[in-house]
């Protein structure tokens, strides 16, 4: 049985760390881009752990969830003693009742006190203190995710509170589109989709009940693959989420989709959640471009059947595909001008599959309200965060934007998940005269290449000479391990220096005929995804893109023939 109430905080040298957060000296001032009339400091140069999601209690206290849980804490409790805008101090508590290896830990959220954060597998809460920094009673479960498949791609548990005592939390689906096997090509979806019965959507609990399970739970929306970011909009009493959009369309559907549509498209899909309503997923995406919902290739689709997607509903507003929406908070304050008001704050982490193109978004975007509707086009909010401009690879990002909350003087924190900065932005200009003049320059950003539209010619990024292997991995490794082997961080793993590529041939060759999922540790990171099995490319093509990354990336690796392969086939080693 569950141990509910399942133990005291330890506070002894191994989970309670006191750090003076002057230990790097941050500068003052971050190099964010801000519309005019606000500034930014770097509040927390760094945490090893990087981070999630953040929360800010009524005394201005910080609360920062770890992307990945230590031995220090799951979490960082974090104050300004001095009030010079600047952390002085930071704790790390905290842990979970089953141990984690992944790194979709996400939710941070305070709601009548407590503090509730989320493991991937777990929602729990913890009373605060207004007298103290960190809170030292017992870690309660209040909903726990007893599904016997364990950990799976999509597993991140958001949390979102209503005013009448719920808490939503997504079940992210367990596949890019209903394959089985999953993100395979040309292998139709499933019909219907099981997995709709317990994955792929939001199911709505007591928020103080303590121990449940999903069955506890009230099944509130369907055909969602995956959300991060989730708030409840009390201007209009509403729920709602930023949606990811599946992935792969030209590595699947090549027929049907290029490498451009597949770097825009799907979108990410801005929706208003209603008790019943169903998205669409796995049978239809929606497109921006054309404005409507389209059936997916898995289910006949060819980019512009619609089909039975008339049936399901629309978001209130398309973004471009693969931004990464990993937080949503609307803003209720004051501080801010009125333009901000009810309107909705979106951190988009950025994307990580666009290639041949540039890498996209990475920057905190906006959408204003009014009357419980949008009502204009998303604007850039902060902006700079990756440093560079194109983003070829991931990795090129210094930071990617991931987690917002607001304090009660009205400063806004943003944190990031590569080296674990937060950011505390104010607004020093005059409210009464903000307007269109201010936001001009952010308007401006929209031209860079990793916000706007790539143009399908001169924005893609061209490969020098192609050596034996390298065509096969431009098309099926491309996306998730970047032009130069790097992978993305947490995600997809690199390729250069790790034994998974260098060391045994035989184990190798098993992971491309048969796949793999779930948390594996390369060069000291954990990285928790689907590397899909490559079962159906011959003999010679396995034996060329193995050969290709274990003599390119820096690596020096004897090269792979086509008869180990065959060999190591007919074996069916798994």
């Amino acid at each position: 049985m569950m141990n509910l109430k399942f133990r005291y905080l330890r506070l002894t040298c191994v989970f309670l760390i006191i750090i003076l957060c002057g230990c790097k000296s941050p500068s003052p001032k971050s190099p964010l881009f801000l519309p005019q009339g606000f500034e930014a400091t770097v509040f927390v140069d760094s945490i090893a752990e990087t981070t999630r999601h953040l929360a800010v209690n009524k005394n201005g206290d910080l609360y920062a969830k770890f992307k990945r849980p230590s031995e220090a804490g799951v979490m960082a409790a974090i104050r300004d003693l001095n009030n010079d805008g600047v952390a002085d101090s930071l704790v790390k508590f905290g842990e979970y009742h089953l141990p984690q290896r992944g790194s979709y830990s996400t939710a941070a959220r305070i709601y009548k006190g407590y503090l509730y954060f989320s493991s991937q597998l777990t929602v729990y809460r913890i009373k605060l203190d207004k007298q103290k920094l960190v809170p030292t009673g017992a870690i309660e479960i209040i909903v726990h995710d007893d599904h016997p498949h364990g950990s799976h791609e999509h597993i991140g548990k958001p949390i979102a509170f209503d005013e009448e005592g719920h808490i939503f939390v997504p079940f992210g689906a367990p596949n890019n589109a209903c394959q089985d096997p999953k993100r395979t090509p040309l292998v139709p979806g499933q019909d219907p989709c099981p997995l709709l019965e317990d994955h792929g959507g939001i199911w709505r609990f007591d928020a103080e009940t303590i121990g449940q399970t999903q069955k506890d739970g009230t099944f509130y929306a369907s055909g969602l693959r995956s959300i991060v970011a989730l708030d409840w909009n009390t201007s209009d009493q509403s729920l709602y989420a930023v949606v990811h959009g599946r992935d792969d369309l030209h590595r699947l559907w090549p027929n049907h989709f290029s490498q451009w549509e597949s770097a825009v498209l799907p979108s990410e899909e801005f929706i208003k959640v209603e008790k019943g309503d169903h998205f669409g997923w796995p049978y239809c995406f929606y497109d921006q471009m054309q404005g409507k919902k389209v059936l997916a290739p898995e289910y006949g689709g060819d980019g512009n059947i619609i089909g039975r997607c008339a049936d399901y509903k629309d978001p209130v507003i398309g973004f471009p595909g693969h931004w990464a929406p990993n937080d949503l908070v609307f803003y209720t304050g004051d501080a801010f001008p009125d333009h901000y008001k009810n309107g909705a704050f979106i951190a988009f982490h950025g994307s990580t599959n666009r290639a041949p193109y540039p890498q996209s978004s990475y920057f905190i975007g906006f959408v204003p309200f009014e009357n419980g509707k949008p009502s204009g086009s998303y604007e850039i909010f902060a902006d700079g965060f990756a440093g560079v401009d194109p983003i070829v690879n991931t990795r090129d990002a210094e930071f990617r934007p991931m987690g917002i909350a607001f304090a009660p003087d009205g400063a806004m924190y943003i944190g990031e998940t590569e080296k674990g900065r937060i950011w505390k932005v104010q607004f020093k200009g005059d409210r009464e005269t903000f307007g269109t003049k201010e936001l001009a320059q952010m308007e401006e950003r929209k031209k860079l290449s990793h916000i706007r539209t790539p143009d399908i010619v001169n924005d893609r990024i061209k490969p020098k000479d192609l050596a034996i292997g390298q065509k096969i991995y431009n098309q099926y490794c491309l996306a998730c391990h970047q032009s130069n082997g790097m992978g993305a961080s947490g995600r997809f793993p690199p390729l250069n220096g790790t034994d998974w590529v260098t060391g045994d041939k035989q184990r190798l060759v098993n992971l491309i005929l048969n796949g793999m999922e779930g948390a594996i540790e390369v060069n000291g990171e954990i990285y928790d995804g689907v590397m899909p099995q490559h079962s159906f490319l011959n003999d010679d093509q396995i034996a060329d893109v193995l050969t290709y990354i274990r003599t390119h990336f820096g690596n020096q690796a004897e090269s792979i023939s086509a008869e180990e392969v065959e060999k190591l086939r007919k074996l069916n080693i798994k």
